[in-house]
């Protein structure tokens, strides 16, 4: 989704003023947030993947409520 922002110098206005001005409206389109989110590629993984990973999960999560249950492991420490 490309954002064009544009500028241009009014009267008696400095240069200095017309780039705060640009950066500004850049930032409040949210390009630079988007350059930066966008610096490091990340690899999509397939489905199989995340739901082998999401099994495993649920899995422990299992595991740990059933050792909590028999007392192996102690509710208050952090």
């Amino acid at each position: 989704m490309p954002v064009n922002v544009q500028v241009e110098k009014n009267n008696n206005e400095s240069s200095a003023n017309v780039i705060r001005r640009f950066t500004k409206r850049v930032q409040n389109a949210g390009i630079v947030r988007r350059m930066r989110g966008n610096r490091y590629y990340t690899r999509i993984k397939s489905a199989n993947v995340r739901k082998m990973s999401r099994l495993k999960k649920l899995d422990k999560q299992v595991t740990y409520e059933r050792n909590l249950k028999l007392g192996k492991i102690d509710n208050n420490r952090r």
